[in-house]
């Protein structure tokens, strides 16, 4: 029997399968450097995470329509679901596409909103929607988005969040944008403590983080773990994703164990899957051996999902 799985952190553009993207891209008439799947394979060996967050941005420049981002909700529920998914919050960068290449906003929530619905439906997965600002993203634009995102939350968008290499600036400047989404009823779920230290994680708190994304280096200061732990903050561990760009040089240095140890909330995630080569039961087994079971993954994946009550209640184990 499969077992139940709560996945929290997730960037639908980056659980898209190569051939998948490739044919995306060719009906867009959005070229990609490469054309067959060996050559994607070959351009996701990534050096370090700036190299990432370059090929990131480069590949999934070609969605551009509401039903290339509805097939990525749904394609992506249809694998977790087949791995035991019961629920997941899929991160999309809206941002990036209407600054890029002028798509509206409603194109790509729309899209998005449609494929969670589908999701469910089909395969029998909640999907909630968290989208992601990026740091160094034009603070106007980021407030526009911060807006979107909360008219839409009536669709399944519960919360925002910020992504990028940490290292490019301070959260400081989406102040506005983070308080327009939580008096709209959003949670704040940024990235911090993946690139950067202890020092981002305590401004992503300061900001009225709920949950963080990564924040696997707050084992750097034993006060801010314990603080993380006192207050319950569910770190969303992506363990694949931080050797593959480089920020754990091997899994068997990776900090899971620490954080365990000092009683922090760990669920688990692919964070982008397809580029990875990763995926929810491969994620399991790795943080099974890091001494995180499958009991304790769902249980910090339940609490800290962004669900509402009659959702959790059935989620309940």
């Amino acid at each position: 029997m499969t077992t139940k799985k709560i996945e929290l952190h997730v960037h639908l553009e980056g659980s898209i399968q190569p051939r998948t993207l490739l044919e995306i891209a060719r009906r867009n008439h959005e070229p990609l450097p490469v054309d067959t799947v060996e050559g994607l394979a070959e351009l996701y060996r990534f050096t370090d995470f700036r190299h990432f967050i370059e090929v990131w941005v480069m590949t999934t420049n070609c969605l551009r329509t509401a039903d290339d981002f509805r097939q990525v909700v749904v394609d992506y529920a249809r694998q977790a679901a087949g791995q035991g998914a019961v629920y997941l919050e899929g991160i999309f960068s809206p941002a990036e596409r209407v600054e890029a290449d002028g798509i509206g906003w409603d194109e790509i929530f729309t899209g998005y909103c449609e494929g969670a619905v589908e999701a469910e439906e089909h395969f029998g997965v909640t999907v909630r929607l968290t989208p992601d600002l990026y740091r160094g993203c034009p603070v106007d634009l980021a407030e526009e988005c911060a807006r979107v995102a909360v008219r839409y939350r009536d669709r399944g968008v519960v919360g925002l969040g910020i992504g990028g290499d940490e290292r490019r600036g301070p959260l400081a400047p989406y102040g506005k944008a983070v308080r327009i989404a939580q008096d709209g009823g959003l949670a704040f779920v940024p990235h911090a403590g993946e690139t950067a230290g202890p020092e981002s994680i305590r401004e992503a708190l300061d900001l009225g983080a709920v949950r963080l994304r990564h924040g696997i280096r707050a084992v750097e200061d034993p006060q801010l773990l314990a603080e993380i732990v006192d207050r319950s903050v569910v770190l969303d561990v992506c363990p694949t994703s931080n050797v593959r760009t480089g920020v754990v040089r091997d899994l068997s240095e990776h900090p899971l164990p620490r954080l365990r140890e000092a009683g922090a909330l760990c669920s688990i995630n692919t964070d982008d899957p397809a580029m990875f080569g990763t995926d929810l039961n491969r994620e399991h087994d790795v943080a099974a051996g890091l001494g995180l079971d499958a009991s304790a993954a769902y249980a910090a994946g339940l609490a800290g999902a962004l669900c509402d009550d009659a959702v959790r209640a059935r989620l309940l184990p």
